[in-house]
């Protein structure tokens, strides 16, 4: 299953997408491969783990590239060497991290590596999530296909609905395979749907739930601890884990 998570910054797109991680250990579904497409990189923080490289900085290597590959190698069999090692690697999660923006110039032959790489990794993994920036650029390069679940990411505001709808526009516009859209709203007080209804029904999306404003994801951020180590009465957990019973593990 490949799941993807969008929304405008500060929303909340890397908490939801680590305590989506931490539900799917809990309830033994893995290995997970998590792709983090943020340009503003931090997934990696929120579960616990260092990276070394990405794949912007690798693809740029390779534009800049002279003559072949060390060691006698090909280039496409260069690039597929890179990738691999590229992945950080832990007992349930591995983590793939895209990196900022690439540079100017062609990355056709690359990215043609990258979609055939991504789509031969994903099928040694049940699960396949992807944390991505707001403007779907992973998405739309086709680098990840065929997308199952797409969560959009909203704060309890009108004008962050209205952003959220906006996605869906994105998706609708360059006509990505995605099977089901569902909307998040982050830091909900108790009557969000309420006093939002109107917004949230003019985005067309359909709502899985809703995740309270939780201390302790402050707290864990304010001392840089990953979020997937926060304890089962955390109230963003517990939000996670309703929504994901309903939506991803849904019977």
């Amino acid at each position: 299953m490949n799941i993807a998570v969008a929304g405008k910054g500060g929303t909340g797109k890397t908490t939801f997408t680590s305590l989506l991680t931490r539900t799917l250990i809990k309830n033994g579904e893995t290995p997970i491969l998590a792709v983090d497409a943020d340009a503003n990189a931090n997934l990696n923080e929120a579960l616990g783990m260092d990276i070394y490289t990405t794949i912007t900085k690798l693809l740029n290597d390779f534009k800049e590239m002279k003559g072949r590959p060390p060691g006698g190698m090909d280039k496409a069999s260069y690039v597929e060497y890179q990738l691999k090692s590229s992945i950080v690697e832990e007992k349930d999660v591995d983590l793939l991290v895209m990196g900022g923006p690439t540079g100017p110039g062609c990355y056709c032959y690359p990215n043609d590596l990258l979609k055939g790489f991504l789509s031969d990794l994903s099928d040694n993994y049940p699960y396949v999530l992807l944390d991505n920036e707001a403007g779907l650029e992973h998405l739309s390069r086709r680098t990840t296909q065929d997308i199952d679940i797409l969560f959009v990411i909203s704060d309890a505001s009108a004008r962050g609905i209205r952003s959220a709808g906006r996605v869906k526009d994105i998706v609708e516009d360059i006509k990505l395979n995605i099977d089901q859209l569902y909307l998040i709203i982050t830091k909900a007080p108790d009557n969000v749907t309420e006093a939002l209804g109107d917004e949230i029904e003019k985005t067309g999306l359909e709502m899985a739930g809703t995740i309270p404003h939780d201390p302790k994801v402050a707290e864990y951020d304010l001392h840089g601890n990953p979020l997937v180590e926060l304890p089962d009465d955390s109230l963003a957990v517990k939000a996670v884990e309703e929504i994901v019973g309903k939506t991803i593990l849904a019977d």
